[in-house]
């Protein structure tokens, strides 16, 4: 009886100590930390991010220090409810048009966006470094990038849906060269061939466009007239009075030419006649 109370009592103050220990454990977590906030930013969604204030990380999973950056991103994601920020992050192997929008040059890069203006976080990248940037308002001693490479702007879109062409350009090489067994340089050859009859076809409605909005005056009546001057617009006409005068009289000087020489041809014609009767009288005598 006496073992076995000694038992019961050890069991008991065993778990007594764990339970301790695991109330320590619970007491140092922070009480705040909320997890799963971290959102995903697409083509579809991005968007949502013009209005409140948000956190985006711009990442590759084949990217080492993207890797060593992502433990300390989601814990800075439980704070995001606590600080009135959204945190986020973007896969630019999956989302190029956003890549191409937000010009990402380096991996990972990190935007601060508050009501659409946006400004590029360049400080430490540790999880405290975090927070003090949201909850002392650093980023408001950042310059906000211009309006006109902002990811809304006209400029950005065109380069969102370029980088969006290069990425289906890339898929069809794949697909060629691994699905359809193309080689290489047949691709190669192919794309250029499309690039050539698409800048053709392209140019040609371009100036069909130019001459239908802008035709040319060049053969217009009177173009070179309405260029000049009043006082030499008069002297060109008379020159071209002038000129259409000299041509009516050298009309009729052709005309009197024209003339006598019908009149010197039929002459001609007589005296012919004249002789070879005068001949046939000569042999009939």
């Amino acid at each position: 009886m006496a073992c076995t109370y000694t038992r019961r009592v050890g069991m008991t103050a065993g778990a007594c100590v764990f339970s301790a220990i695991i109330a320590t454990c619970v007491m140092q977590l922070p009480a705040s930390a909320k997890p799963g906030n971290l959102r995903v930013i697409t083509d579809g969604n991005w968007e949502d991010i013009l209005t409140g204030e948000w956190m985006i990380e711009f990442f590759a999973p084949w990217c080492p220090a993207c890797q060593q950056l992502q433990p300390v991103w989601n814990e800075f994601a439980e704070w995001g409810e606590d600080l009135g920020v959204n945190i986020a992050k973007v896969d630019v192997t999956e989302q190029p048009g956003l890549s191409g929008r937000f010009i990402i040059t380096a991996l990972p890069t990190i935007y601060h966006c508050k009501d659409g203006a946006f400004r590029r976080y360049q400080g430490a990248r540790s999880k405290d470094d975090f927070l003090s940037f949201i909850d002392e308002k650093k980023w408001q001693s950042i310059e906000p990038v211009s309006s006109w490479f902002g990811p809304s702007s006209f400029l950005m879109n065109a380069m969102s849906a370029l980088f969006k062409l290069s990425m289906f350009i890339r898929h069809c090489h794949n697909y060629l060269t691994e699905q359809l067994g193309v080689p290489v340089w047949g691709s190669f050859g192919i794309f250029a061939l499309a690039t050539l009859i698409s800048g053709l076809v392209l140019g040609l409605v371009l100036v069909f466009i130019a001459d239908f909005a802008f035709p040319s005056r060049r053969f217009a009546p009177n173009y070179h007239h309405r260029k000049l001057p009043a006082g030499q617009v008069r002297l060109l006409q008379q020159l071209e009075d002038e000129q259409e005068a000299d041509g009516e009289e050298e009309d009729d000087d052709d005309d009197e030419y024209s003339g006598k020489t019908e009149e010197w041809q039929r002459a001609d014609g007589a005296d012919v006649l004249r002789r070879r009767g005068v001949g046939v009288l000569e042999e009939d005598t």
